[in-house]
């Protein structure tokens, strides 16, 4: 999780972690965010898994998403011992991510400010 961690701030530096959903038997999990939440990430038995908030809505020319596929609006990309992360590749997707999140904020905010 430290490698895909330092990926994300390469990404962007001014993404912001957080973790989230603590209970007794969990110390909960890591949320970035960066103008919203961009991903998250959970350690499994089998793999780590980046689950991105507003997944379907970003672009994804190199296919990194393998999960959650069929979802309205989120995509995750589970990473099982062995598998490569494309290092440049990640970080675009982190960067269309937030992009995303950019885009959505500035349009309520438009129509907020149309309906005033």
């Amino acid at each position: 999780m430290g490698r895909v961690w330092r990926l994300i701030l390469a990404a962007d530096p001014e993404m912001q972690e957080e973790w989230k959903w603590e209970k007794p038997t969990s110390p909960g999990i890591p949320v970035w965010s960066h103008d919203g939440g961009v991903c998250t990430g959970e350690v499994g038995q089998q793999a780590v898994e980046l689950t991105f908030f507003r997944g379907a809505s970003v672009d994804d020319p190199e296919r990194l998403f393998n999960a959650s596929l069929t979802g309205g609006t989120r995509r995750a990309i589970d990473l099982r011992e062995g598998d490569e992360l494309g290092e440049a590749a990640f970080k675009r997707l982190i960067s269309a991510a937030v992009a995303t999140n950019v885009a959505a904020r500035a349009d309520r905010s438009a129509r907020k400010k149309a309906t005033s």
